[in-house]
């Protein structure tokens, strides 16, 4: 009865699928996904990665997040080339100081996905020559946190006073003399996490316990730092910034929140909490809440109270670390409606976004009124909001983990998604076509090649073209 209802199933869907595309019962996330992977085609140019449809690829922090987000699975070709283009001859990692180690990170996803260890030996020499010079430079040792701006808000709309000088009208944010010495959670904890990325790769590599021993002694010290002087145990909330006084801004950082649940930054009990309670949007968590003074719904600040969707994308993955699939679910709705609803998006991914209408929305700087920095566009085709959108079906539904040499599944089908098919997925020497049935999060069966499996996972020595399928219950 079993074989018989579950060819049943199968039968009731015949879709064409091309490689890396999904076929799936769900119309408006098969839509999304495919949308995602071909905004992702379109904005690889002389085989390098763009930012998107309106910018270059010359931005390592672009660069490293899509990477990691999924092209290092569905084009690895292109994202090696990508990663290589923004260092300086393999040596060191080059562009915006403050979040540039954010390459390590997918460098060694990358690793772990392609197996090739020439370009772990090159990725971890240029990781330690890379964190030398940053822990020579920008580390407060009083503090014992890096400096520098936040990940991704190089625009000052970021930041509150005395951060931002309102004489000043550059909207580039080391423009303002008082944000150089600056601490922030998303910056700290990328540190943090890059840290573990090369204690893994020096694991791999067989390298000497003692320098293993002493990157674990550094991120150790990192974490502590980060919980003494950002998590507020009274309210279980992390604040956002440490400025050049040593006073504290409060705000929700999403970012920062994001990298300190997937780091493990903060313990179980922590992240379900951070999850749990955040202030969100009704399409998804925004940047920064709440808005700074000078900003408000009507004029939301760039880097402010607004959606940058790749942000969202880290934090569906936080929701799904933090064991909230409901909280998952309104990242990926949200995402969904904003990259396809035809008063939204209107079928693209658009750079960032008004949290209260949905539109498009580049949101404010700081120049006055009048001036052409004032208002500024929300881009077009723009590739780190796409592959946010791939993170989520990879790594929420599809349930995808990369731990040690193997790559296991645990996948989420929600209410509205009972069949779902990822095709051309690259896995070491193999290429994988994934086949999700059901509901849920318990694994009923797991076959591959039509043979069943007693663990969940794919082991790093298989070869060529291979079906994982998975019954959920």
């Amino acid at each position: 009865m079993r074989i018989f209802t579950f060819c049943f199933i199968l039968s009731l869907f015949t879709f064409q699928s091309t490689a890396q595309e999904i076929a799936c019962d769900n119309q408006q996330l098969t839509d999304a996904y495919n949308l995602a992977v071909n905004t992702v085609r379109i904005n690889v140019r002389r085989g390098i990665l763009a930012a998107g449809g309106d910018y270059g690829g010359e931005w390592t922090r672009d660069i490293a997040i899509n990477s990691w987000n999924g092209v290092s699975m569905i084009m690895p070709e292109v994202a090696e080339r990508s990663l290589w283009s923004v260092t300086l001859n393999r040596d060191t990692i080059g562009h915006q100081y403050w979040d540039k180690i954010l390459w390590v990170l997918a460098a060694n996803n990358h690793y772990n996905i392609t197996g090739d260890r020439v370009f772990l030996q090159q990725a971890y020499d240029c990781a330690v020559n890379t964190m030398k010079q940053l822990e020579q430079t920008v580390f407060d040792k009083e503090y014992r946190l890096f400096t520098g701006p936040a990940v991704m808000a190089d625009g000052i709309a970021g930041y509150p006073e005395p951060v931002f000088d309102p004489a000043n009208q550059s909207s580039y944010v080391l423009d303002h003399r008082n944000a150089g010495a600056i601490k922030c959670l998303s910056t700290n904890c990328v540190y943090y996490g890059a840290y573990l990325a090369m204690i893994g790769m020096a694991e791999s590599l067989n390298h000497n316990p003692a320098d293993i021993k002493e990157l674990q002694t550094k991120a150790d010290m990192l974490k502590s730092a980060i919980l003494k002087y950002f998590y507020n145990s009274k309210d279980h909330k992390l604040n956002y910034l440490i400025d050049h006084t040593g006073s504290v801004d409060s705000s929700q950082e999403a970012l920062g929140y994001s990298f300190a649940v997937i780091f493990g930054i903060t313990d179980p009990d922590q992240s379900s909490e951070l999850i749990s309670s955040a202030t969100t949007s009704k399409y998804g968590i925004p940047s920064l809440y709440p808005d700074f003074p000078r900003y408000s719904p009507a004029k939301p600040g760039r880097h402010n109270n607004i959606l940058w969707p790749m942000i969202n994308g880290f934090f569906a993955q936080a929701c799904v670390d933090a064991g909230n699939m409901t909280s998952f679910m309104k990242e990926l709705d949200g995402l969904t409606k904003l990259a396809l609803d035809p008063d939204k998006g209107n079928y693209q991914f658009w750079e960032i976004y008004n949290p209260y209408t949905g539109l498009p929305d580049g949101g404010y700087q700081a120049a006055g009124e009048g001036h052409p920095d004032f208002h500024w566009k929300s881009c077009r085709y723009q590739t780190w909001s796409a592959t946010a959108y791939i993170r989520m079906i990879l790594y929420g539904l599809a349930g995808i983990r990369l731990k040690g040499d193997k790559l296991h599944l645990e996948p989420f089908l929600p209410a509205d998604v009972h069949y779902l098919k990822l095709t051309g997925l690259y896995f070491r020497q193999s290429k994988l076509d994934i086949v999700l049935m059901g509901a849920g999060q318990k694994v009923k069966s797991f076959l591959l090649d039509g043979v069943p499996q007693a663990s969940h996972s794919i082991n790093p020595g298989l070869m060529g073209n291979h079906e994982v399928v998975i019954e959920m219950e």
